[in-house]
């Protein structure tokens, strides 16, 4: 399954993942720095918050795609039937 992610989609994907990398740098100093467990827990559930937000856009992009190509006659009941199955495995991958 190839992936067309383009204008405001990637824009907002790749800012998901920057901010997730930011904060996972951060859990990184609060471990060195010995900061406070509770403090710690909290920046990570963000950088994860950051991450799912991140994958699910693209699986929603995945999604918009393969209604399209359906739409348009470009995917057969078969093909689609398999795209579908893959988007749900991606999608629980991530719940």
């Amino acid at each position: 399954m190839e992936l067309d992610l383009e204008g405001a989609t990637l824009r907002a994907v790749l800012n998901r993942l920057r901010r997730a990398q930011g904060q996972i740098t951060g859990v990184i100093r609060m471990i060195e720095e010995g900061r406070d467990c509770e403090d710690v827990v909290t920046q990570l559930a963000a950088a994860s918050r950051a991450l799912d937000r991140a994958g699910f856009a693209i699986i929603a992009t995945g999604l918009q795609q393969c209604v399209a190509d359906i739409e348009s006659g470009r995917k057969s009941g078969e093909d689609a039937e398999a795209m579908r199955a893959r988007l749900e495995k991606l999608f629980l991958s991530l719940a």
